[in-house]
């Protein structure tokens, strides 16, 4: 099961977050970390909230395991996670610091304005993630230049009223245009919520693990 926390720091954003250990954890051995970025309807002060969609969702209904860090920070009321993108880089590095995370297998995932951060939060560090996985996000397809050396993998309904899918198809033409590697599954007959075939069974995280930073 996963459990709540509060980052503090004196210079940068202080998120409370959850955090899942797989069942094996032991402090002597590295293991991939994957970050979630959750959607506009999980924003608050309420980490349960946070944790409604995702991985996290099979974790609490199912009682899936994974064999990896999870880490899912919370964005506040009225803010979007463009508002934190140095303060969330700082996050990322302290939980590196502070637990036993390969620094070869960081991946990153978010749904709908967590799938926009993730295109952001990437973009900003290009070189941290060995993969991401944007759901339903919008697309910064004219800096698409920023992410043609990382594998990224996304998902989007067609039927998407929300962030049209539109969104992911340029920006899945832009880093193809710049020589990267980029996939799009479209969900037909799927609108806003793609994140629950994303998420729904292992391919996702399975394409995640597969990739490793050399």
């Amino acid at each position: 099961m996963y459990t709540k926390h509060k980052w503090e720091s004196d210079r940068w954003f202080n998120f409370s977050y959850v955090k899942y250990l797989p069942a094996d954890y032991d402090e002597s051995k590295t293991y991939p970390l994957v970050v979630f970025l959750h959607g506009a309807g999980e924003r608050g002060d309420d980490l349960d909230v946070a944790c409604r969609h995702g991985l996290m969702k099979r974790v609490r209904e199912e009682g899936k395991e994974y064999p990896f860090i999870y880490i899912a920070p919370q964005c506040p009321d009225g803010k979007y996670w463009g508002c934190y993108t140095e303060s969330l880089l700082a996050f990322l590095d302290d939980m590196m610091a502070t637990l036993p995370v390969d620094p070869r297998r960081v991946y990153l995932t978010g749904l709908s304005m967590g799938g926009t951060g993730t295109f952001m939060l990437a973009m900003a560090d290009p070189d941290r993630f060995a993969a991401i996985a944007p759901i339903c996000g919008s697309g910064i397809y004219w800096y698409g230049e920023a992410l043609k050396n990382i594998p990224t993998y996304m998902v989007h309904g067609d039927l998407d009223d929300v962030v049209p899918l539109a969104e992911s198809v340029n920006m899945l033409r832009s880093i193809h245009r710049r020589g990267g590697k980029a996939g799009l599954e479209i969900c037909y007959g799927v609108g806003h919520d793609a994140w629950n075939v994303a998420y729904g069974d292992d391919r996702l995280v399975n394409w995640l693990l597969s990739h490793k930073k050399i």
